[in-house]
């Protein structure tokens, strides 16, 4: 019956432990590297005087990242998956190599962007993977496992990159990532299946795919302007360029997204919803949580940091024994139950800041984090099969790429939000804290619209289920 069911021991054993290894090196690649980056870089561009391009290396990444993950299923399709995937790690290899050893910051965001273009495609395939490499009973077992591998990731990159940049370079925090990936390319090989590409002529969608990278580069830079009025008008002009290229790619004969991609009348589209505001929620914290620790409540960046990762740790915490639900009707709820714990997170943070609550302000962290690790393996898992065999590919694909998207919108949406509310003129802690609950407070009404489309994604798959 336990192997009906699909157990732990099917996935971390043959014939499947080397298939979760591969996928979870490939998860490692791209979540090691966020925090390895992200803790090395203010030292990178200390030593080669480049503050002014801070920003801007972030922004590269993402933007490339973004656009290659949405092609992601397009290159598997046309090289298969085991050329696209190895592929894409000797290019986000040769990224990093570019990185460490720039001598200059525009040489930095050479490497950056050789590193987004591969990790998009990493991101984009192993999710196709997860759900194309094991039988149905495994994948929650699977995102589970990949959970762990985030929050270790989360806990662990910020101390290595630290320690790293302190006793040896901060390019060694770059050129860690060549060894991973050379074992991660040389799994891939051995272990993703040959496949014959499709014939005929290969392209890419450059019109669409350029759209969807100047919409990214537009809110990127919505985050750092200081002016709330452009910042509003960047996020303005980035709405329609993404809301056009979902629809131009609707009618386009070689399609990025399913084609119901968002759409409020199907499963996919509503998860996709979900998908992508659930990351514009949780940016709120991401982005003012440990700063907020620090200046409002005098803690020192390790105990701020420790806060901060509670979400994380609370993430993989919930995901390993919510992946042993079997009954559909159980997990529908927990789709739902996510984007709910996220709303009551939100609001548990901003009446902790308000009332000096240090106990209110772990258990909504960790309610923020369950929410994402009782929902998001379930949540991917249904649009996946809802997207069908002709689709999948691409659904799965888009999956992360939505996620980075909804990661970097919330980011902007928050600092407009925090700038409207009054955060940088803030004359007084009580007028701090007052724009404090104003961002969290329009974080959770993020939440309650995830929580909406949760239910509409867990409605029509429960019809689906029982015409």
């Amino acid at each position: 019956m336990a192997e009906e069911r699909g157990s732990w021991g099917e996935v971390l054993r043959p014939p499947y432990l080397a298939t979760t290894a591969t996928l979870c090196l490939g998860v490692a690649l791209y979540a090691f590297n966020t925090f390895l980056v992200g803790t090395a870089l203010p030292t990178a561009v200390q030593e080669l005087d480049g503050r002014a391009l801070i920003s801007l290396s972030l922004t590269v990444y993402l933007v490339f990242a973004i656009m290659s993950g949405a092609s992601s299923a397009l290159l598997k399709r046309r090289f298969s998956a085991r050329l696209a995937l190895a592929a894409a790690a000797m290019v986000f290899m040769l990224g990093s190599v570019v990185a460490s050893v720039a001598t200059t910051m525009p040489e930095v965001l050479v490497g950056r962007a050789l590193q987004g273009v591969g990790q998009g495609i990493v991101a984009g395939l192993v999710s196709v993977l997860t759900i194309e490499l094991y039988p149905i009973r495994l994948v929650p077992k699977v995102f589970g496992v990949e959970a762990v591998v985030w929050a270790i990731a989360g806990f662990g990159g910020p101390l290595l990159a630290g320690a790293l940049t302190q006793y040896i370079s901060w390019r060694a925090a770059f050129l860690v990532n060549v060894p991973v990936a050379a074992i991660f390319i040389a799994l891939v090989l051995w272990i993703v299946p040959r496949a014959s590409p499709e014939p005929g002529r290969f392209s890419l969608p450059m019109t669409r795919l350029a759209i969807i990278g100047v919409g990214i580069m537009l809110v990127s830079l919505a985050s750092i302007t200081r002016d709330v009025r452009v910042s509003a008008a960047l996020l303005a002009a980035a709405a329609i360029l993404l809301t056009s290229a979902v629809l131009l790619d609707r009618g386009g004969r070689t399609r990025l997204m399913p084609r119901d991609a968002f759409s409020p009348r199907t499963i996919v589209g509503n998860g996709l919803w979900v998908v992508l505001l659930m990351p514009m929620a949780q940016s709120a914290s991401t982005v003012y949580l440990v700063l907020l620790l620090q200046k409002l409540w005098g803690f020192t960046p390790t105990l701020a940091g420790a806060i901060g990762a509670i979400m994380a740790l609370s993430w993989s915490g919930a995901a390993i024994p919510v992946a042993n639900v079997e009954t559909a009707s159980n997990r529908r709820l927990l789709v739902c139950a996510g984007p709910l714990l996220l709303m009551l997170g939100f609001t548990g943070t901003s009446l902790a800041f308000r009332y000096d609550l240090l106990p209110l302000m772990i258990v909504a962290q960790l309610a923020v984090g369950s929410g994402f690790g009782v929902t998001w393996g379930f949540l991917n898992q249904t649009v996946m099969e809802a997207a069908g065999d002709g689709e999948r590919d691409r659904a799965s694909g888009l999956l992360p790429t939505v996620q980075s998207a909804g990661y970097a919108v919330g980011g902007a949406v928050t600092g407009l939000v925090a700038n409207l509310a009054g955060f940088t003129r803030a004359a007084s802690r009580d007028d701090m804290i007052l724009a404090v609950m104003v961002v969290f407070g329009v974080a959770a009404s993020l939440a309650v619209g995830a929580f909406l489309a949760a239910i509409r994604t867990t409605t029509l798959a429960a019809r689906a289920a029982n015409p």
